[in-house]
């Protein structure tokens, strides 16, 4: 045996331990692998929360920024907000029209980061906000066209359109398709699974949008009144019939004008319930009925008393139709 060959074998084992090592580092790092723990997300309210946490299951858990009774309206970043967001791998948001708190910090991410506005994902389908009667001009109190401090118009109301697209499940399963797009693009060795776990959402979603309706159909056609105009999506998806919101903020009640507004719309719509929101007084809500035949029920559009994660959404939009079917299938006082 040649004298060097000892020397030539401890090379060649460690030229092969290499090797070895190089593959497992390449399978971790490079183009096609999965993130060790999932991906860093963050999702905007409950139930877009909701929809990411399904299409990630069994990977990771994003983080909720507008929790409980929060509002995405005037929501403020807390500083635990602002470090979630500057670490994150993906974002996601409705868009300026509800988040608005999110558009200077968003501009500001580092470009590692992808932020996806699902107000304008393929195949959500976006409506008008309604004007005129009693729905209000300028939705969610804000200013119509209204320029900033920097001359420019908000985006939101320069194109008039309803942020609260969440509340049709077949926008749902157009958020579910974006999501998947998004993460198994950030996360290409994930993708198979983010694919697989958005086929099961998205049919949960058609067989939820299935059993609401069979549910509703009942009160299909009794007029209703809103505390603010964020439910079109969900009265146009199933057929219900939605006359008008009080759209005040809730710190500044009503006046007298607005209050007998809305009684004589009551009365000649003959709306059968009159629907709060638990982050606002009913107190208000009992002032607008009063002298009218009106029910009171309540509608909670984010979510606020259902724990976050997976079954939210579904939880959300059942609960909704139960609050319709509750007050609408009472007979009137």
């Amino acid at each position: 045996m040649p004298r060097h060959s000892g020397t030539y074998a401890r090379a060649i084992g460690v030229g092969r331990r290499f090797a070895a090592c190089l593959a497992v580092f390449v399978a971790m790092h490079g183009p096609g692998a999965a993130f060790a723990d999932g991906p860093r997300v963050v999702a905007s309210i409950g139930p877009i929360h909701s929809l990411v946490a399904g299409v990630m299951q069994g990977i990771g858990s994003p983080t909720l920024l507008v929790s409980g009774n929060a509002s995405p309206h005037a929501f403020a970043l807390k500083p635990s907000d602002a470090a979630a967001l500057d670490k994150a791998d993906v974002i996601f948001w409705v868009g300026e029209g509800l988040e608005g708190f999110l558009v200077k910090p968003l501009a500001a991410l580092g470009k590692g980061a992808k932020a996806v506005e699902l107000a304008e994902a393929p195949g959500v389908a976006m409506l008008d906000r309604r004007k005129g009667g009693v729905w209000s001009e300028h939705g969610h109190d804000h200013d119509h066209g209204k320029k900033s401090k920097a001359g420019k118009h908000d985006h939101a109301h320069e194109d008039g359109k309803d942020a609260h697209l969440w509340l049709d499940p077949a926008n749902g399963r157009a958020v579910v398709a974006a999501v998947v797009a998004a993460l198994a693009e950030k996360d290409p060795g994930n993708a198979a699974r983010y694919r697989a776990n958005g086929d099961t959402v998205a049919k949960e979603l058609a067989a939820l949008e299935e059993e609401l309706k069979a549910k509703l159909s009942s009160v299909a056609n009794r007029p209703f009144i809103v505390f603010h105009d964020g439910y079109q999506y969900f009265e146009k998806r199933f057929g219900l019939n939605g006359v008008g919101a009080i759209t005040v903020d809730p710190e500044r009640p009503p006046g007298a004008r607005t209050l007998k507004a809305l009684r004589d719309r009551i009365k000649s719509a003959s709306a059968v319930c009159v629907f709060s929101e638990p982050q606002f007084e009913p107190k208000l809500v009992r002032s607008v009925i009063e002298g009218t035949k009106a029910k009171t029920g309540v509608l909670d559009p984010i979510g606020a008393g259902i724990a976050p994660g997976p079954e939210l959404y579904g939880a959300l939009l059942r609960d909704m139709a139960n609050a319709f079917v509750g007050c609408l299938s009472a007979p009137r006082g």
